[in-house]
């Protein structure tokens, strides 16, 4: 009989059970298996389960399938690389396999990694296990989705727009998006601002998570002195809006000393739209077996010139230093924004990527990609049953001080992993 709570149990949780003896790691994996069973028939945020994982640690991975996993499918999402079985690890996974963690299977992401929902030709789409019907974001809505569900322990994303973050919020877990090149990457990525990230229930499990994958150790903790945060929710919808507020006025009651920024996120919009279309053109795969969407803007990017590509990249890189880059700089430690600038929406209601929609969705998650600085989603509550989140934001390659920064917010109340009712069984 597997319990119910195995499921759920933490990184660190798992560890203190097998130490002490009251936990077959393996029971773990069982645990996820089953979980698999009853519930992602209709989340769908697998693409792959390996049946004979192992651990001797009792943590499960879950994998975006925008990244190698030795003998499983890497097909990104798109009919060009529907057959294609990887060869061997990428870097973090190997690292994760080598600290004794169980590499269960890869998630469900959009085409390319191009959208924010989880939704492609080759498989269902992903849903929200909040809620059926509703984008568990993207792209990587597997990832979060396995990790929300209690269908994994921890789980690999990748984030260039958003791609941790976004997911983050609508599931409602922690999302990290480290510095770029912190953890390694074996993909070419002409945007240079590629990240991949843990997404996971609790902070402590995201640093134990990034500390493997990122060959780095915990150095010792910073002092507790209050600290300066500068905050903004311009152009938020309200739910999102409102979660910072609470955010910012819980960081001021703890002692710290928040203060409204000023936020230019259209530049960064702009300039990332023609930044991406040219990524996508560059994919070694055949044009003609991309969905329309990706076609489209594959050929557009097709079309663009060298020199477009470096000016749409200086204007981006040059506001998002503005508003995120120099104020770390010269005076805050830390900045707090909503993660996303709208709540989670049904999946037929998704902007279409790189439209007017999908900026102002973005508006918060973009500019912190372009400034190369590290960034966590740390769950805010729920508005109408549905997750939100607030974004933390720390110095470039800072993700330890980051990360002992969002976990005194994660244990304020309001702010922390909620099971979803729906799958709590």
């Amino acid at each position: 009989m597997i319990q119910a709570s195995t499921r759920w149990l933490t990184a660190d949780q798992a560890t203190r059970l097998i130490l002490d003896r009251e936990l077959d790691p393996q029971d773990v994996v069982r645990a996820h298996l089953d979980a698999i069973d009853r519930f992602d028939g209709r989340i769908h945020a697998y693409i792959h389960v390996d049946r004979g994982a192992t651990t001797n640690r009792g943590i499960t991975l879950a994998v975006k399938d925008s990244q190698p996993v030795k003998g499983m499918p890497y097909t990104y999402a798109t009919p060009s690389w529907r057959d294609r079985v990887a060869e061997e690890d990428a870097v973090p996974v190997a690292r994760a396999r080598a600290a004794g963690l169980a590499v269960l299977g890869k998630t469900n992401l959009p085409e390319l990694a191009a959208a924010i929902g989880t939704t492609n030709t080759l498989f269902p789409p992903t849903h929200n296990p909040w809620r059926q019907g509703v984008t568990p974001g993207g792209s990587s809505g597997g990832s979060g989705a396995a990790v929300v569900a209690g269908m994994c322990t921890v789980a690999l994303g990748g984030d260039t727009g958003g791609s941790i973050r976004i997911p983050a919020s609508c599931c409602g877990v922690i999302g990290l998006r480290p510095t770029p090149d912190r953890i390694p990457s074996e993909e070419v990525d002409v945007t240079v601002l590629q990240s991949r990230g843990p997404m996971t229930r609790t902070v402590a499990d995201a640093r134990l998570l990034f500390s493997i994958m990122s060959a780095t150790a915990q150095p010792p903790p910073a002092n507790s002195a209050p600290r300066r945060v500068g905050v903004t929710y311009a152009g938020a919808d309200a739910p999102c809006a409102d979660a910072c507020r609470r955010a910012a006025d819980a960081l001021s009651d703890a002692g710290h000393d928040v203060e409204e920024i000023a936020w230019n996120p259209d530049p960064v919009t702009e300039g990332y739209g023609t930044v991406r279309r040219a990524s996508m053109a560059s994919f070694p795969a055949d044009l003609s077996t991309f969905g329309p969407g990706i076609q489209k803007l594959a050929a557009e990017g097709r079309g663009l010139t060298a020199m477009d590509y470096f000016h749409a990249f200086e204007k981006a890189t040059d506001a998002a230093n503005r508003s995120v880059a120099v104020p770390l700089q010269t005076r805050y430690d830390f900045l707090l924004t909503p993660t996303l600038g709208l709540p989670p929406m049904k999946i037929e209601d998704v902007p279409s990527f790189l439209g007017d929609a999908w900026a102002r969705y973005v508006r918060f998650v973009l500019p912190v990609s372009f400034a190369r600085t590290p960034a966590i989603s740390i769950p805010a509550g729920l508005h109408d049953g549905l997750p939100v989140g607030v974004q933390l934001v720390g110095r470039f390659a800072d993700e330890y001080e980051l990360l002992d920064f969002a976990e005194e917010l994660e244990q304020m109340p309001g702010f922390g992993f909620q099971r979803p009712p729906e799958v709590d069984g």
